[in-house]
């Protein structure tokens, strides 16, 4: 990983995603960049944005200054003012790297910017194909220790195991592997058997310390959300389950769901074609 975003809007709330970022670019020593956004504003309300631009660099440096030492000595923390959508700004930033992640708390608000980090995150994510970490602000920033890796019956699910396993391995981290359906069939049962078994071949060549579990109910999100708390984990890693509706990409249920409702950080990872040492993780059986 070269560079973690972080949207920054200078409240409380969101130097909860920092704070967290801080923890992963110490285990990756790779370099945090803060970004904050500011709407484009014209004609006489220019300068009054102008001494703002003052102000938020001003706050930036105050960041640096209490931040920087919690940071190991290679990674770098930097900051970057852009102008337009927080979402698009965000994105784009992300994008100017080849290997970054975006870290962002799932609310927050700043009268400088309009800056709402609630919907603003749902917008980011949605609109990435770069991993994102959403925090909840109340939520305890610690290491990863144990990871909930949902698996349901979607030919994507297996998709964010190599991520997953690059964390594990950086904290040193049990993933926990839990199989998750709303039906007792044999048929689901059989095809989750058959992911579960491709998951766990994959963290045994990478030395991934894992259990597995097997979860029925009505609601996957509520399941998975309650198993993550029974065994304290600090991050649950799902996908991101995107739709195409009207030409735009939408959230589906399940991501807005487990984005909205879920007090653990949740790792976001976009659909798309990856192998598992031989194994198309994007096909079924």
């Amino acid at each position: 990983m070269e560079r973690i975003i972080v949207p920054i809007d200078f409240s409380e709330e969101s130097m909860k995603g920092l704070e967290l970022a801080i923890i992963y670019a110490n285990k990756f020593f790779c370099d945090i960049q803060m970004v904050h956004v500011q709407s484009k504003k014209h004609g006489r309300l220019q300068i009054h944005f102008e001494n703002q631009y003052n102000s938020i660099v001003e706050n930036f440096e105050e960041l640096i200054t209490e931040y920087k030492p919690k940071l190991n000595s290679v990674s770098r923390l930097t900051y970057i003012i852009k102008n337009g959508s927080v979402h698009e700004e965000v994105v784009n930033q992300a994008n100017a790297f080849d290997d970054s992640m975006i870290i962002c708390s799932t609310n927050g608000t700043s009268g400088l910017s309009d800056y709402i980090l609630g919907s603003n995150a749902y917008r980011i994510i949605q609109s990435t194909t770069k991993p994102v970490i959403s925090v909840y602000s109340d939520k305890y920033i610690g290491d990863v220790k144990k990871i909930v890796l949902p698996l349901d019956i979607t030919k994507e699910t297996r998709e964010k195991v190599p991520l997953v396993a690059t964390i594990a391995k950086a904290f040193g981290a049990e993933v926990h592997i839990v199989k998750v359906a709303t039906s007792d069939s044999e048929g689901i049962k059989n095809k989750l058997e058959i992911y579960a078994a491709t998951v766990r071949k994959y963290f045994d060549q990478e030395g991934v310390n894992y259990q597995t579990s097997y979860l029925i109910g009505d609601n996957i999100t509520d399941i998975t959300i309650e198993y993550a708390k029974t065994v304290d984990a600090d991050l649950i890693a799902i996908m991101t389950e995107q739709t195409t509706a009207f030409s735009n990409l939408i959230l589906g249920s399940y991501a807005y769901q487990m984005l909205n409702t879920s007090p653990i950080p949740v790792l976001s990872v976009t659909p798309k074609n990856i192998f598992l040492a031989g194994y198309r993780v994007t096909g079924g059986n």
